[in-house]
């Protein structure tokens, strides 16, 4: 009788393309998925929210239909570059067995809906740093997912730089 293989756990790290977030991937690269530990405890799946072009736009009105097709296609390059220099990244630190996506839409949902669809043990975000208004202001990826995820939720701050 053969024991049967569990399911190996599913992590997603949430990227985009600032420092903050390939932070995050670097940071889980290197305490969760060295080279050294041959049986990694995780698959992991890099999740890249491209936002929409009518909320990149964010008006409708005479001449947005016009700058449409411009948004979407520059939209479409920095999903790419995100995306590429998160295999790059992953090739880097020798973990090649990685999944990518570019889903569209506002990242908060693209990442739980991500979670739900992968069944993933563990969500990995990073941090921008910003301050109560800021935060107000734009919204927090992190703060949303760590209260809507269905699974731990990590978020991985980059240390500040003393002067």
């Amino acid at each position: 009788m053969e024991a049967e293989q569990k399911p190996v756990p599913v992590m997603i790290v949430g990227v985009d393309d600032s420092e903050h977030s390939f932070y995050a991937l670097e940071w889980t690269l290197d305490h969760f998925l060295t080279p050294s530990a041959p049986n990694s405890p995780f698959k992991l799946i890099v999740v890249h929210s491209k936002p929409s072009p009518t909320s990149a736009i964010g008006f409708a009105g005479p001449g947005a239909a016009d700058v449409f097709p411009f948004v979407d296609a520059d939209l479409k390059k920095i999903a790419a570059r995100v995306v590429e220099r998160a295999k790059e990244l992953c090739h880097s630190k020798s973990v090649d067995d990685v999944s990518v996506e570019i889903v569209e839409g506002d990242a908060r949902n693209v990442l739980c809906e991500a979670v739900e669809r992968h069944h993933a043990t563990i969500l990995v975000v990073g941090s921008h740093g910003y301050g109560a208004i800021k935060r107000a202001v734009l919204g927090s990826v992190s703060d949303y997912v760590t209260h809507h995820a269905h699974c731990t939720v990590m978020i991985v701050k980059k240390p500040k730089t003393k002067h």
